[in-house]
């Protein structure tokens, strides 16, 4: 079989390790989104790990012939508007963070007011988007005149434990961590290994929820404990790095195989 990788990154761990299991028996190609022919004969499956204009366009390309993409571009896109992540999670029941839309964090900064914690994160994910915690009007300003012409959304702040739970999806198979915030004092650190059986009860359950409501194969859940073992999603991410995670290589490299059959 072939095996198309869209990526600019396919020395990427997790492509890399599925990748070597895959070359054992089967063809794996990497594909550069601004230099592969639209028109080209189709490999079997796809496995779209970029989420660049060009990347989208290909992927799309390649479904209108009958290809199976993982994750489809449309699942992708969709990841990258928050906002429409926010409206499809909360209109399945999914227990997602209210979220707001704003417009531009300048527009929004000069006639906001809050009394308590809020979140303001880019609207558009993107590696190095905005992400912060704003305790008041004085932060606001500043978040203003560094990114003035953002498009923004607002969520309030769930007092927290401090600490992230990632929580991936590989077809079935869960994999979780735990990672100090982003919006705590000494900012993001590494991942802490956690068992996916040491989750509070329901939490799998609730990942794979969310792949069936967003249609992703490959995903990411990021979760806090909102109290008691309550989750609240704050973000999902499609087709995410799940780095050191044992077994996730393999995971990727069945699901590829499965989809490629058609067994999927």
């Amino acid at each position: 079989m072939r095996i198309g990788l869209i990526t600019p990154e396919p020395g990427h761990p997790l492509l890399a390790g599925a990748s070597a299991l895959l070359a054992k028996e089967h063809l794996v190609e990497a594909l550069d989104p601004a230099g592969t022919d639209p028109a080209a004969p189709l490999a079997d499956v796809y496995l779209l790990k970029s989420r660049t204009e060009r990347a989208l366009a290909l992927a799309r390309g390649l479904e209108r012939r009958g290809a199976p993409v993982v994750n489809t571009s449309a699942a992708t896109a969709l990841c990258q508007d928050r906002t429409a992540m926010a409206e499809l999670a909360l209109r399945a029941g999914l227990p997602f963070a209210a979220t707001r839309t704003v417009g531009p964090l300048s527009a929004w900064a000069s006639g906001a007011s809050f009394s308590s914690p809020v979140v303001v994160k880019s609207r558009y994910s993107y590696r190095g988007d905005l992400v912060a915690r704003v305790d008041d009007a004085v932060r606001l300003r500043e978040l203003a005149l560094e990114w003035p012409q953002e498009p923004v959304v607002v969520q309030e702040f769930a007092p927290n434990s401090g600490w992230d739970h990632k929580l991936w999806a590989i077809g079935d198979q869960v994999f979780a961590a735990q990672r100090r915030s982003e919006l705590s004092p000494g900012g993001r650190g590494p991942n802490r290994p956690l068992a996916v059986d040491g989750l509070p009860a329901g939490w799998a359950g609730l990942v794979r929820s969310v792949g069936t409501v967003f249609a992703l194969d490959v995903y990411g859940v990021d979760i806090i404990d909102a109290g008691g073992g309550t989750p609240l999603i704050v973000d999902v991410n499609a087709f995410p790095g799940v780095r050191g995670q044992s077994g996730a290589p393999e995971a990727l490299a069945a699901l590829a195989l499965r989809r490629a059959t058609g067994r999927e």
